[in-house]
C-alpha cells in the first residue's frame, strides 16, 4: 500500500505522530489505535491483546521490557502505509493477561506464535522486530517460526551474554507523592536510560513511560541479563539485522562488540548505529529506524 492508497484513518493517525506537540498524549495514542483493528488471543487464565494497522507482508513488532505496544508509536503509521503490523503487549504487560506461570523468554514466545497464528493463519510469514527485551523474545519467536520467518531485526537487543557497564540509580516513580513529582521522575529516567537528547523528551514520551511502567508486571530484567538471546541465534535462518542508537546506555562499554556476536552467527550481519540517538532509537530518530527496517525487509 503506498501512502496515496494509505486510508483516511491511517492519514489521520500519521497526522497525529506529525503533530504530535501540538497535540495532547492522550490524543496522539487515540488517534493512532483508533487506525488499528483489536485482536485477542489467549494468554493464561486471560488474553493477549494486539492491535494491528495496514495491509501486506506481516511485520510483528515487539516492545521493550516496561513498555507495550506504544513503544513503536512513532514507526507504525509509516511501516503500516507497506505492511501488515502486528504489535501486541506481551503477556505481563499493558492490557494483556498474565502466563499463569513466571515466564522464561520461550514461554513468552510461544504464547505470542500462538496468538500470530491465530491471527494470521499458522503458514503466513512473518518478519520480526523486537526493541530491547522485546529483541530477546523476536529470536525466540524467529526460531519457533523457522522457515517462516522472513528477517529478525533487533533494535537495542540486549540478550546476548555481554558484560554490561554501570548503570545510574533509575528515580523510584512509585514514591512520587504529586503528578508533578511522578512526571518529573520519569523524565528523570527518560534521560538516564532511554533518550540521549533531553530535548527530545517530549510530553507523549513521558505520557507512554508514565502508563506503561505501571501497568508492566512480567519480570523482564532476569531475562536480558543472560544469554537468551543468543542462545537461539544458531537456530535461526531468517537475516540478522541489528540496530543501536549511538548512546544506547544498555549496550555500553563496547557497542561494537555485539555486531561481533551477531557475525559470529551470520557473517553478513546488517549491524547499524544511529549516530545521536540513545536506546529508545525508534522514539528519538523515528525516520532513520524506519528506513533501516525498510531496508531490512526488502
Amino acid at each position: 500500500m503506498t501512502t496515496a492508497e494509505a486510508s483516511p484513518v491511517l492519514k489521520r493517525a500519521a497526522q497525529a505522530v506529525t503533530d504530535r506537540d501540538a497535540l495532547t498524549p492522550e490524543d496522539v495514542v487515540a488517534a493512532v489505535e483508533a487506525a488499528s483493528t483489536r485482536h485477542e488471543t489467549p494468554c493464561g487464565d486471560g488474553m493477549m491483546v494486539w492491535r494491528s494497522w495496514g495491509r501486506g507482508p506481516v511485520v510483528v513488532l515487539l516492545h521493550g521490557g516496561h513498555g507495550a505496544w506504544s513503544h513503536w508509536i512513532l514507526t507504525i503509521p509509516t511501516l503500516a502505509q507497506r505492511y501488515r503490523v502486528l504489535a501486541p503487549d506481551m503477556p505481563g504487560f499493558g492490557e494483556s493477561a498474565d502466563l499463569s506461570v513466571k515466564p522464561g523468554a520461550g514461554d513468552l514466545a510461544r504464547t505470542i506464535v500462538e496468538g500470530l497464528d491465530a491471527i494470521v493463519g499458522g503458514d503466513t510469514p512473518a518478519a520480526v522486530v523486537g526493541f530491547s527485551f522485546g529483541g530477546v523474545i523476536a529470536g525466540h519467536v524467529a526460531q519457533r517460526l523457522g522457515d517462516r520467518a522472513t528477517a529478525l531485526v533487533m533494535v537495542g537487543a540486549s540478550g546476548l551474554g555481554l558484560l554490561r557497564g554501570d548503570r545510574p540509580a533509575m528515580h523510584r516513580w512509585r514514591d512520587a507523592r504529586t503528578p508533578e513529582e511522578l512526571k518529573a521522575a520519569h523524565r528523570e529516567n527518560l534521560a538516564l536510560l532511554m533518550l540521549a537528547d533531553r530535548r527530545r523528551i517530549d510530553a507523549l514520551a513521558i505520557h507512554l513511560q508514565t502508563i506503561n511502567t505501571r501497568r508492566a508486571r512480567t519480570p523482564s530484567r532476569p531475562i536480558s541479563r543472560t544469554p537468551a538471546l543468543r542462545d537461539v541465534l544458531p537456530d535461526i535462518k531468517a537475516p540478522f539485522t541489528a540496530i543501536y542508537g549511538e548512546h544506547d546506555i544498555t549496550a555500553q562499554p563496547d557497542i561494537e562488540a555485539r555486531g561481533q556476536v551477531l557475525r559470529t552467527f551470520q557473517p553478513e550481519t546488517r549491524f547499524i548505529i544511529v549516530p545521536d540517538a540513545g536506546h529508545w532509537v525508534q522514539y528519538e530518530a523515528p525516520d532513520a529506524v524506519i528506513g533501516h527496517i525498510e531496508e531490512a525487509l526488502g
